[in-house]
């Protein structure tokens, strides 16, 4: 049988948290259908003087607790099923951390590493004009993903704001501080990710001395998650990006590997590491896991190989659903996306409000208030975990759709 798509396992998740909640028919539906989405054609100007178009995409999923918000992802494999699949993840994860937020996500179809600095301002120019009705700081607001950063998003705010006429820098966040930025946004991510793992070692009766991590994807998240809990004390024995792998079991010095990738463009080739394919890696035995890279990285063809106690989630539904049935049945502890990335957002949420007030925070500020609200997430997730003998993941996904429902049924149906 052929797996299913992205949107259609989320969907399927869903379909399992509402065993739990027997929401209304009506709020059901709702919460199965996004608001809208919006495909776009992108005609751009490349170096060479031709027109290339690509197509894009910004799907809307829910605003019943508050505008949309998600990141843009530049890709090859952007396409509709994915971007709404990531829109309702949002809107879930935006929920289980109780941010006023809805879920949104937007993408474009490209090969950012085949395109120059001009060609992909010129692709996020169109793509922000394209989307510019349905954008906005009280409407949807953007901001980084896969292969886009700050400058992706200073693009972003600085056309929306030619539109309107004035500096809107409350339209993204992920912007350099410079023009509306967020202290401790660029690693936010990864320092939620890494205060979840803490306090599952806590309930788990495990240690941060010599755990032995391995972690897929060496981009943002997985770098800064590395590094951090590297600096913690743990053993960061293996990391993977897209071109293959590298394992130490004495462990990694997580700078110098970045050095490598950025002198380079890969992680082979570094020593002292031995190379090796990522499902090579996925093979060694760890403490913790952490794919951090694409949805799917884990599948039906290499979940046999995982040996691990714990897995946390640094990408968007990294694990299938098959193989998700797998890792429970080997009694793997996983940590959802929807929980375990959620940092990210949430220092969205803070960028954005200290973009409205035009009065920022510093960065011990940001990071205590970060700290408070995912230990907060953590626990209201396992506790509806133990309390209802469930996975982390259906109790995540509970208490994020029983937030968006609850909404949704006191504001009431229009007209």
């Amino acid at each position: 049988m052929p797996e299913m798509s992205f949107f259609q396992e989320v969907l399927a998740n869903l379909d399992e948290a509402n065993k739990h909640l027997n929401l209304l028919p009506a709020v059901y539906e709702r919460l199965r259908n996004p608001r809208r989405a919006l495909i776009v054609s992108l005609p751009v100007k490349m170096d060479d003087g031709r027109v290339e178009f690509f197509k894009g995409y910004r799907v809307q999923y829910d605003f019943a607790r508050g505008p949309g918000k998600g990141g843009v992802r530049y890709h090859p494999k952007v396409s509709l099923d994915e971007v709404t699949a990531l829109a309702a993840l949002m809107n879930w994860k935006c929920a289980v951390v109780d941010i006023p937020f809805g879920g949104a996500k937007g993408g474009v179809e490209c090969d950012p590493t085949r395109m120059s600095k001009s060609e992909l301002e010129r692709l996020t120019r169109r793509y922000t004009y394209e989307i510019g009705l349905l954008i906005g700081p009280e409407s949807d607001i953007p901001a980084p993903d896969v292969y886009t950063d700050e400058q992706t998003m200073a693009w972003m705010m600085d056309t929306y704001s030619m539109m309107k006429g004035y500096a809107v820098p409350g339209v993204v966040t992920g912007k350099p501080v410079s023009i509306g930025g967020s202290l401790g946004r660029n690693k936010a991510t990864s320092a939620g990710l890494v205060t979840v793992v803490v306090e599952a070692l806590k309930h788990l009766d495990m240690g941060l001395d010599d755990l032995r991590v391995t972690v897929l994807g060496f981009g943002k998240v997985g770098y800064h998650a590395a590094r951090i809990l590297h600096e913690m004390g743990a053993k960061v024995i293996g990391v993977a990006d897209s071109k293959g792998a590298i394992y130490n079991p004495r462990g990694l010095d997580i700078d110098a590997v970045h050095r490598h990738k950025t002198e380079t463009g890969a992680l082979k080739g570094f020593k002292p590491a031995e190379d090796m394919t990522v499902d090579d890696l996925l093979g060694i035995e760890s403490d913790v896991l952490v794919p951090a890279a694409l949805e799917g990285q884990i599948h039906r063809a290499n979940v046999e190989r995982i040996r691990t106690r714990v897995i946390a989630e640094g990408a968007n539904n990294p694990i299938t659903n098959e193989a998700d049935r797998v890792l429970m049945d080997k009694n793997v502890f996983i940590l959802p996306g929807v929980l375990a990335n959620a940092g990210g957002v949430v220092v969205s949420y803070f960028e954005w409000v200290q973009d409205l007030q035009r009065f920022f925070w510093n960065e011990a500020e940001i990071n205590q208030r970060l700290t408070a609200i995912i230990k907060k997430a953590f626990g209201e997730v396992l506790n509806i975990s133990l309390e209802k003998k469930m996975d982390m993941r259906t109790a995540a996904t509970v208490l994020g759709v029983q937030r968006v429902a609850e909404a949704i049924m006191i504001r009431g149906l229009y007209p």
